[in-house]
Formats: structure tokens, C-alpha cells, sequence
């Protein structure tokens, strides 16, 4: 009922919540990644770091090499499905941002609604990707639960245990030899990946004893040749912080660290994404983020052809969703859903690993 006061409506305020892709980014989905096909596979071929022997003399025979063999891998990508209501009695009332006197236009308020659940929904499986490229950077493995703890997905890389050390001595208050650590990890990873680690990625507690350590104080301070340098902490890329550089033995690595975490979806705790005690190394090397379709029956119910297109596709965001939208039998009801099957794949599993810094 209205009276003689007087109101002003303010602009709605949302509270959005960040979806960080930092990990996910470091996984690829050029056109090849999208298929409709229930597996992924692909064609492995290896290089040792061989010389050629001299022979005899310019008579004998040329040694033998054996012909290019190459081994094959195969993969079944998960399947994620979320879905929402829109209800036209909730359309009926008062939506956010407008105006009580306004007479609903059920229409343009099932549009918006559409629109908001989609972007919920797809909040949801990127983080359920970054969920998954962060087990894979930090164990070569994924394990997907549900909401009881229930392992509804697992797949096993099987990375080289050497990639996945734990330090001899904790890197907590200021203990450790992290430039020791790093180098060690650096030359497994440059011995079996063929490549040079650059980068590191640390959980928050390995930064800070990082940090402390005095052998990495004095790298740091050492005035008289360019080891070194920490620059104040920027945020760049998808949700990752920038710290500087530091040399270990041979290597010059790109310290990071990543503070964003999700909610786990057995009984709702905040969990980083990058493990607290956890030291992520990187070295150039394929990371594969394939998607595969969703099969379907027929097309859209034509009523609702306007809330939203069939599939979203996009390799340079890393995203591919499946969506679909239908009407209740008494058409009461909107029902949206999303859905998508990627899949991150270690493809040069021996170009990264993960020191665990805090046992």
C-alpha cells in the first residue's frame, strides 16, 4: 500500500564472484580440441639426446637406427550437467533494479532470468576446470567428487614419481634450501621434458617460507651480480600474482603465486586451488584442453528458441558449453541447463611438477 513518503530506487548491486582461469590458461583448445567423438586420443613420439659414433673407416657400413616408435594414448573426458528453473509465478513479481509500479513484461524478465542462470552455470564448470588443471599441475591425476564425497570421476596420468618430490627439510620459518629444491625439480623435469622450467607457481604458505629462508635473502641481496629480484606483488593474467625472478643453479625462474580457491562441494569449505604447501614448476610443454559434444535429439522446443543458442564455442576463452532450454508440460516452468565434457590433458606430462615445501 502506498503512503506519502517518497522513494528513491538505487541501482542494484551484485556481488559477482571471480572466476579465475590462471591454471586453465596454461591448457590450449585450438580447433582439433573440439570434436564430437566420447574419447580423445593421441600419437606419442620421443627423442632420446643420441650422437652419432664414427665407424671404422669410409668402407664399413652405416650403423643401424632403429625406425620411429611411438606409443598411444587414450581418454574419456568427463561429462558436467547443471541445470536451473525459471518460474513464471517468481516472473509475475517485482525483479531487481525495477520499479514496483511497472507491469511485469514476462517476456523480457524470462530473458534476463535465462540469461543470469546460464552465466551461474557456466561459472560453475570454469571453476570445475580449474579444478581440474590445478590437480593436474599438482599430482598428474584427477579425482572428481560429488557433494557426498563420492568419486564420480578418476584418471591417472601416470607422471614420473620424481616429478612430485617432497623437500628433505620443511621450507616453514625460514628453513630449507628452496634454491636447492627448485634446482633439483628443474633438472628432472629438463632431463625427461626436454625442456627448460621458467616459471613457479607457489600456495601461500610455501611463498612465505620462500621467502624467509635466508639462502634466498641472500640471492636476493646480493648487489654485485643480477640473481634476483622481488618487485611488488601484480596481478596479472587470470587471477595469478607476479612476484620477479630468481636464479637457481642453471635456471631462472618467474616466481607466481595464486590465492583463489573454491568451494568444495562436500560441505562447502573455501579450498585454494594451488595447495598452501604446494610449488608448481613449468616448463614449456603442451597442456591440452579438449571439449567433446553432446549429443542430442532433434533441435531447441521453438518456444524458446529466443532465450539462447545450442552450443557456445570459443578455443581462444578455453570454453565450450552445450546449453538447452524447455517448457514444462502445464508451461509454467523455463528450464535451463548447461552442460560440457572438457577435459585437461598433460599432454607433455614430463614438461611440469609439483614439490610439496611443508610435509
Amino acid at each position: 500500500m502506498s503512503n506519502a513518503d517518497t522513494v528513491r530506487l538505487l541501482p542494484t548491486y551484485r556481488q559477482v564472484t571471480e572466476t579465475p582461469r590462471f591454471l586453465s590458461g596454461f591448457f590450449t583448445s585450438p580447433p582439433r580440441n573440439f570434436h564430437n567423438s566420447e574419447e580423445v586420443e593421441f600419437d606419442i613420439l620421443r627423442e632420446d639426446e643420441e650422437v652419432a659414433v664414427a665407424v671404422q673407416d669410409i668402407t664399413v657400413g652405416p650403423r643401424h637406427n632403429q625406425a620411429t616408435v611411438y606409443t598411444n594414448k587414450r581418454f574419456k573426458p568427463p561429462v558436467f550437467k547443471e541445470s536451473g528453473t525459471i518460474s513464471a509465478f517468481e516472473l509475475n513479481k517485482r525483479q531487481p533494479g525495477v520499479d514496483p509500479f511497472t507491469d511485469p513484461v514476462f517476456q523480457a524478465n524470462a530473458m534476463a532470468a535465462s540469461m543470469d542462470v546460464v552465466r551461474r552455470l557456466e561459472q560453475k564448470i570454469r571453476r570445475a576446470i580449474e579444478l581440474m588443471s590445478s590437480q593436474v599441475l599438482q599430482t598428474g591425476t584427477l579425482t572428481l567428487t560429488d557433494d557426498a564425497g563420492n568419486n564420480v570421476f578418476t584418471m591417472d596420468f601416470s607422471p614420473k614419481v620424481a616429478h612430485f618430490p617432497t623437500v628433505g627439510t620443511t621450507w616453514a620459518a625460514g628453513a630449507g634450501d628452496p634454491l636447492g629444491d627448485l634446482e633439483s625439480l628443474g633438472n628432472e623435469i629438463r632431463k625427461n621434458g626436454r625442456t627448460r622450467p621458467r616459471r613457479v607457481i607457489m600456495g601461500t604458505a610455501a611463498l612465505d617460507g620462500f621467502l624467509k629462508t635466508q639462502v634466498v635473502i641472500d640471492r636476493l641481496d646480493n648487489r654485485r651480480m643480477e640473481l634476483g629480484q622481488i618487485v611488488a606483488p601484480e596481478l596479472r593474467g587470470f587471477g595469478g600474482t607476479f612476484h620477479g625472478m630468481i636464479s637457481a643453479g642453471q635456471y631462472s625462474y618467474e616466481i607466481w603465486s595464486y590465492d583463489q580457491f573454491y568451494k568444495d562441494p562436500n560441505g562447502g569449505a573455501l579450498t585454494p586451488y594451488v595447495a598452501t604447501d604446494k610449488v608448481i614448476m613449468l616448463g614449456d610443454g603442451r597442456l591440452d584442453l579438449t571439449y567433446g559434444n553432446i549429443p542430442s535429439i532433434g533441435s531447441l522446443d521453438s518456444r524458446v528458441l529466443p532465450f539462447m543458442p545450442r552450443r557456445i564455442s570459443d578455443g581462444e576463452r578455453g570454453l565450450d558449453l552445450i546449453q538447452n532450454a524447455w517448457l514444462t508440460e502445464d508451461r509454467e516452468n523455463l528450464m535451463v541447463s548447461v552442460a560440457a565434457r572438457p577435459l585437461t590433458i598433460p599432454t607433455a606430462i614430463d614438461t611440469f611438477g609439483c614439490l610439496d615445501v611443508i610435509p
